[in-house]
């Protein structure tokens, strides 16, 4: 019956790739008025969609400030109507959330398309050459693969990423912007080993670093956080997105502080899930490094929240003595629960055992199935 209604139905893969295929077509179509366009005018595109994104949830974002701006101002404003102003910005915060998710679906199709010309013209150039802003002739003051002549700036295809040399010969594939489309709506997308999930990846924190307001990507060593922000970042960089990876900074420093305010933020699970612990357990608001968070990638997802979060992180320190200690206290009754539940679960998985080896009728292998899942 399984097999059956699989055939009619299609997998959940099958289901996903076929909810994934308009949007495919839409990419297709915008691409062929993106690809015509000029150096300047591809990375003038970046500007267009920041702008759209502004526009089109400005009135939240106004009213959040001006509320804001009047608590501010008002510091002996009364507790309960300052309660009722923290309420009202959160529902427009969540309203201006949900605009913005429905101005990036808009735009979806041409930054995808934008982020594969860009890739297309930097596998198919030694040199790209653009008119120079501020931005690169910051980046060309510590990078090689960036030069400042006259007026143009040149970023070469071949830059430094994890203490390599590499050249860009990467274009994104139909499957690779599926991928794209499927990671954008929070969903797990698996690839084998070679299928480009980490060119995958560039659609959408691109996509979503147009907000302003912060992508982490989440690697699971140092390594990889380090060479995928080389590796990648120039992409972004060459349309003016700023990134960094916090595993190149110190704890609680400003260097660590300024790489969360990047438009793109690559790092460890294990150091974003400390910087959330400390920022926690600060008393002092200048101490926090972390931004509110906004959109987030977890490269190898199964590693990261399955097998790596078995491991708690713990950030302790030494607890004084003080004059009344209760474990002596507590020990006895806490024992005594952890005896009961102890025998009771040995009592019923001999139940179930007892039941799933003998008759086999449906009737004992539902109760016995009962046991095992009370255990």
């Amino acid at each position: 019956m399984l097999k059956a209604f699989k055939k009619i139905m299609g997998t959940k893969a099958d289901r996903d790739l076929k909810s994934a295929a308009p949007y495919l077509q839409r990419i297709k179509d915008a691409y062929e008025s993106i690809s015509p366009l000029s150096n300047d005018e591809l990375r003038a595109k970046t500007v267009e969609f920041r702008q759209r994104i502004a526009e089109y949830i400005s009135d939240e974002e106004n009213q959040i400030k001006d509320i804001k701006a009047q608590m501010e101002n008002n510091p002996d404003m009364d507790i309960h109507e300052k309660e009722k102003l923290y309420d009202t910005i959160d529902l427009l915060g969540k309203t201006s959330y949900e605009k913005s998710q429905e101005i990036l679906e808009e735009i979806l199709p041409e930054a995808f398309s934008v982020m594969k010309e860009t890739a297309k013209r930097f596998k198919e150039n030694e040199k790209v050459e653009v008119t120079a802003n501020e931005m690169d002739r910051n980046l060309a003051a510590t990078r090689d693969s960036i030069n400042i002549v006259g007026d143009k700036a040149y970023y070469d295809n071949k830059w430094m990423a994890g203490g390599t040399q590499i050249t860009w010969d990467m274009v994104h594939y139909d499957v690779q912007l599926i991928g794209g489309v499927i990671l954008h709506q929070g969903k797990i997308a698996e690839m084998a080993t070679g299928e480009g999930k980490t060119l995958v990846a560039t659609l959408p924190v691109f996509l979503n670093a147009l907000q302003g307001k912060g992508v982490h990507l989440v690697t699971v060593n140092d390594y990889l956080a380090k060479r995928d922000s080389e590796w990648m970042g120039t992409l972004y960089e060459f349309h003016g997105i700023t990134v960094d990876c916090i595993d190149k900074h110190q704890p609680n420093s400003d260097a660590r502080r300024k790489a969360y305010l990047c438009d793109i933020t690559f790092g460890t699970n294990n150091e974003f899930g400390f910087d959330y612990l400390r920022d926690n357990m600060t008393s002092n608001l200048d101490e926090l490094v972390q931004p509110p968070h906004n959109f987030a990638i977890v490269d190898e997802v199964d590693s990261v929240l399955v097998d790596d979060a078995r491991t708690p992180l713990i950030i302790s320190g030494p607890t004084p003595q003080g004059d009344k200690q209760e474990f002596n206290e507590l020990k006895p009754p806490v024992q005594k629960l952890y005896n009961a539940q102890r025998n009771f679960v040995t009592k019923i998985l001999a139940e179930s055992k007892k039941l799933l080896a003998g008759d086999p009728s449906s009737e004992n292998e539902k109760k016995g199935a009962e046991l095992l899942f009370r255990a």
